[in-house]
């Protein structure tokens, strides 16, 4: 018996699709322990997050974290569940919706935009039978990282090609590796940053907190944290910012081991001592808003910097659904799509006469369909 999955819908003719995968890292189902504790299960199991041989990781993992992290956890995430649920999840639908609808009004032929998760749902093999079922034969992955790294892009990948190895019919195949120096992903954070000010009073200091990863990945060769600061770099150039007017610091650090430096926390900490009291913080690494944005920068850190003798504390959203954050999301897919017919609105006619005629010697040799 065959363990492959088989295209048993298709027809000579059938027009193509293409594919566009978005992928997020996931969101447990609710606030609650039990689904925190699965959500964690399958976040902490990944080789690629956690790079400790399983011997050692596993009684580590099973013995100490998930009997008593999970419920910690999910005492946070009720403090940014919303009524449409994760904000995460909730946000990530609105950005599928409104790059299908830019995708459709540039492409010639079929386009299908779907939503996955890497750990929860909709998980990536769920959507990427939704596209399969779709008709599509060319397929963009598009994780939702600027920065490259394999703990986040490098593991998306992995897991896609796992699930299309088990297809009969294999999609050609594109992937998005990084944006972190896209020009229009630069000036949507600019953008974002400077409608901030024009409402708020500026800081004295523009705070640029990435999401942190171990030291031991960059001397490995993980390109993210050069990737990082070449992001804050530009940010910085669009802003006409000074050196002393922002600084790069990485946040969410978990376990013993040594993360890239300097630490948000601990900057936060020590910034009113230096006389910087009033602070301005963007996550340029993150494409939606979630627990790490919400809770640990808007909520945690501020409490730090504020109990250390700061006065002013604010977070710039996270691009989310901004209408230029849908225009450069479509904007790469359609550097990434170029020579695929369906991609080419002058292409249109000739592209859907080939079909016809594919149709018509398919018929013509004995094809049922």
């Amino acid at each position: 018996m065959s363990r492959l999955k088989n295209d048993t819908d298709y027809f000579h003719g059938k027009t193509a699709a293409i594919g566009v995968l978005l992928v997020n890292l996931g969101t447990p189902d609710a606030p609650d322990t039990p689904s925190v504790r699965r959500y964690l299960r399958q976040f902490l199991s990944d080789p690629r997050v956690v790079e400790i041989p399983r011997l050692i990781w596993y009684p580590i993992l099973y013995g100490a974290i998930l009997p008593k992290r999970p419920a910690a956890s999910a005492e946070k995430y009720k403090q940014v569940w919303t009524a449409q649920g994760s904000p995460l999840l909730s946000i990530g639908k609105q950005q599928q919706q409104l790059l299908q609808r830019e995708l459709e009004i540039r492409f010639a032929g079929t386009v299908k935009v779907a939503l996955a998760m890497r750990y929860g749902q909709p998980s990536i093999e769920e959507a990427l039978e939704e596209l399969r079922q779709a008709g599509m034969q060319r397929l963009v992955v598009l994780p939702l990282y600027p920065q490259y790294s394999s703990t986040t892009s490098g593991t998306t990948f992995a897991a896609v090609f796992k699930e299309i190895g088990s297809w009969r019919w294999m999609p050609e195949l594109r992937q998005i590796n990084h944006y972190h120096d896209h020009a229009g992903y630069i000036k949507a954070l600019a953008d974002s940053a400077r409608e901030h000010w024009d409402k708020h009073a500026r800081g004295q200091l523009l705070l640029m907190s990435f999401h942190g990863i171990p030291k031991r990945n960059l001397t490995l060769g993980d390109p993210y944290f050069c990737e990082c600061h070449k992001t804050a770099r530009l940010l910085a150039e669009e802003l006409n910012l000074r050196p002393n007017d922002y600084r790069v610091t990485f946040q969410s650090r978990f376990g013993k081991a040594e993360w890239l430096q300097p630490y948000t926390d601990k900057t936060l900490e020590a910034l009113p001592a230096e006389g910087i009291k009033k602070v301005d913080v963007i996550c340029p690494g993150f494409a939606a808003d979630c627990l790490e944005t919400l809770e640990e920068i808007q909520v945690e850190n501020q409490e730090h910097f504020i109990k250390a003798g700061g006065e002013q504390y604010y977070y710039v959203p996270a691009l989310n659904a901004r209408e230029d954050h849908i225009r450069m999301l479509a904007d790469l897919v359609q550097q990434h799509t170029q020579g695929w017919p369906e991609a080419d609105p002058s292409a249109q006619s000739q592209w859907q006469r080939q079909a016809d005629l594919t149709r018509q010697r398919a018929q013509q040799l004995g094809a049922k369909q």
